[in-house]
C-alpha cells in the first residue's frame, strides 16, 4: 500500500479491553487534509497512538514517511512526531497565546532557527 501514510491490515489488542482496531487498512498521499471522526469508543484514540508510534499494532504495518512500527527506533519516535502534524481534541494549545503563538512556541522548543519561526508560523 504506497502513501505517505499507511496502515497495512492493522489490529490492535489491549489485555484487558480486548480489541480497539481490527484489520484496518488505508493510504494518504502528500497533501491531503484528513480529519477523524466516530462514536466513542470506536478506536480514534487508537488510531492516533499508533499513528504517532505510541503504541505498536498487534498484527499490521504502520508505514509514515519512511519509518515502519516494525522498524523504528525509540530514538527515530520524536523525529517522527516533529514532522507530523495532529491536532488533538482537546487542542493542547496554551489558553493564553494566539493560534500562531502557539505554533512558533512549538517551533522554538523544538529548536527551530530562530530565523526560520516568523515565515513557518506565516505559511502554516
Amino acid at each position: 500500500m504506497s502513501g505517505i501514510l499507511s496502515f497495512a491490515n492493522v489490529s490492535k489488542e489491549y489485555p484487558r479491553s480486548g480489541r480497539a482496531l481490527r484489520d484496518v487498512s488505508f493510504a494518504m498521499q502528500k497533501g491531503e487534509f484528513v480529519f477523524l471522526a466516530g462514536h466513542s469508543g470506536a478506536g480514534k484514540t487508537t488510531l492516533l497512538k499508533l499513528l504517532t508510534m505510541a503504541e505498536r499494532p498487534t498484527t499490521g504495518e504502520v508505514r509514515v514517511s519512511e519509518y515502519t512500527s516494525v522498524s523504528i527506533t525509540p530514538h527515530e519516535i520524536p523525529q517522527l512526531r516533529r514532522r507530523l502534524g495532529v491536532v488533538f481534541q482537546d487542542f493542547r494549545l496554551l489558553p493564553d497565546r494566539t493560534a500562531e503563538q502557539n505554533v512558533a512556541f512549538a517551533l522554538e522548543v523544538t529548536g527551530a532557527p530562530s530565523a526560520q519561526i516568523a515565515p513557518k508560523v506565516a505559511r502554516l
